[in-house]
């Protein structure tokens, strides 16, 4: 008589095994794809929202022409008009503006106020610092913020040529036109919840 040797693995324990095989790669694509088809909307859910340029994030400090960025070609003409021009009158003074936020866009925006909502742990004292998306100039393109501590001084005394005017208080970089060229510029808001 024959005898054939016994296999090392049971034949009812190899199955289960690949089957469980299977199972695991199956749940991992899966998994992989419903995902993808989450992030793919990430701004709906719950997904933190990564800035970039198309937000009109800028991760250093621009200039006025860099139109390459949407914070800055985003912005309202009127206000980019007026910012050239004090800025090529500030430039006789040896000062240079550097951009550091224009136009955002709405998500950004609200990245940037829950941001100040879990920094103050308070949505009232974060309305201080930061506006809602539906009440931020920088939303509509019709704000600036200029990053030269030099420059920013010279805009609040000399901007009111150009119609530019600090805002708020407790900002001294943020600029918007708030008169007309040669006018008065309004008394501060406290800050950005008025």
């Amino acid at each position: 008589m024959i005898s054939l040797p016994a296999p090392t693995t049971p034949p009812s324990r190899v199955r289960p095994a690949i089957i469980v095989t299977i199972a695991a790669v199956v749940a991992v694509a899966l998994a992989a794809v419903i995902g993808w088809t989450t992030l793919s909307g990430a701004r709906a859910l719950d997904v933190p929202l990564v800035p970039d340029a198309a937000d009109g994030h800028l991760a250093s400090a621009v200039s006025l022409g860099d139109e390459q960025y949407p914070a800055i070609a985003r912005l309202d003409p009127a206000l980019l008009e007026a910012m050239r021009a004090a800025e090529e009158a500030a430039g006789l003074d040896g000062i240079a503006f550097d951009i550091t936020s224009g136009w955002r866009s709405a998500a950004l925006q609200q990245r940037l106020f829950d941001d100040a909502v879990r920094t103050y742990a308070s949505e009232e004292v974060a309305r201080q610092y930061v506006a809602m998306p539906d009440r931020s100039h920088h939303v509509t393109g019709t704000a600036v913020d200029v990053g030269n501590l030099d420059a920013q001084l010279w805009l609040m005394e000399q901007g009111a040529a150009w119609g530019i005017c600090q805002i708020y208080g407790n900002e001294r970089w943020h600029f918007e036109l708030a008169t007309t060229p040669g006018g008065v510029c309004p008394d501060l808001l406290p800050d950005a919840a008025g």
